[in-house]
């Protein structure tokens, strides 16, 4: 990263094209009740209603009316560049198939065309609050929007993920666009819709779409220090080394506690017959996704990331 003072201020393009995706994951309910209900406001009010025009996106229908997370493949690790231009024939699955049409309804991917940003609206079991996830730390519309939505949400905790892929190996919708963040709202059970949950990721979305409208009127953004964490690695579940079955739960006391730090000998797992299982490791790393149902087919107890302060700089928009 280059030093501060060095990047006092940058110059960014207008956010002229947008989109908010729900039911990526056709399990996650507060998406797939949330995108009908901004098209409903649209319908009411009209496109004045947003600063840019918003496409609203319904991402799986087919898991959705199924109430399931997808029907062949993940849908949300279907969007790198190896797998939006790969030939599509009687047996692609089907959700390669929706990642191509969505890539061509927003993208196309990695081109002067995307859309400006997409906001990807996802749910999790596990005890995250509002957590943005974002693929690069120089992603500075991604980063003031994460900067933006710690500020003006105050009810939960709002933290920021970064994955650090290139772009072309980036797996999930947002990555798509020009800038793009995930919103991961929990705990709520997946097939349920929770009031609360939805509430803040309704909340969510109007501040997103209030930054743009700032950004937008050029006015001057003032950069800052943001924390954010690093995933790092991904741990799962001790297991029979034949069978493969777990071994062990998630102990209680790490349960629903979210990027705590995790410190040597702190208790990990239960195991069935009564043992602890405890971190073993001298770096202080911080557990997220901590016991997300969906993992469990993916051999993921939690994942593991590295806290960082990053320095943001200020942001204003560039002059035509």
């Amino acid at each position: 990263m280059r030093k501060r003072e060095e990047m006092a201020l940058i110059t960014l393009p207008a956010i002229r094209r947008a989109a908010v995706c729900g039911g990526t994951h056709g399990n996650e309910l507060t998406g797939v009740y949330l995108v009908p209900e901004l098209e409903r406001q649209r319908r009411e009010k009209g496109d004045c209603i947003w600063p840019v025009p918003v496409t609203t996106v319904l991402s799986n229908p087919r898991a959705v009316k199924e109430c399931k997370r997808y029907v062949d493949k993940d849908l949300n690790r279907c969007f790198t560049s190896a797998i939006l231009s790969s030939p599509v024939t009687d047996t692609t699955p089907y959700e390669v198939r929706r990642a191509q049409e969505l890539n061509a309804l927003l993208g196309p991917k990695g081109t002067k065309d995307a859309a400006d940003l997409i906001c990807d609206l996802h749910n999790t079991t596990a005890n995250m609050g509002l957590t943005v996830i974002s693929y690069s730390y120089t992603d500075w519309v991604a980063l003031h929007v994460y900067k933006h939505l710690q500020e003006k949400i105050t009810n939960v905790p709002v933290r920021l993920i970064l994955l650090n892929i290139p772009i072309s190996d980036a797996y999930s919708l947002e990555s798509v666009a020009r800038h793009g963040i995930s919103l991961e709202v929990g705990p709520q059970p997946h097939g349920v819709v929770r009031a609360d949950i939805f509430d803040i990721m309704k909340e969510g979305v109007d501040v997103v779409l209030d930054w743009i409208k700032t950004f937008n009127s050029g006015k001057l953004i003032e950069g800052g220090e943001v924390d954010a964490f690093m995933f790092e690695k991904s741990v799962d579940y001790p297991r029979d080394p034949e069978a493969r079955k777990p071994l062990a739960v998630i102990h209680p006391q790490l349960q629903d506690q979210d990027f705590c730090v995790l410190k040597r000998g702190d208790p990990l797992f239960l195991t069935f017959s009564g043992e602890t299982v405890r971190y073993d490791e001298e770096e202080q790393l911080h557990p997220f996704f901590i016991n997300e149902a969906a993992y469990y087919e993916k051999g993921i107890a939690f994942h593991l990331a590295r806290k960082k302060t990053l320095v943001l700089p200020s942001v204003r928009l560039k002059s035509d």
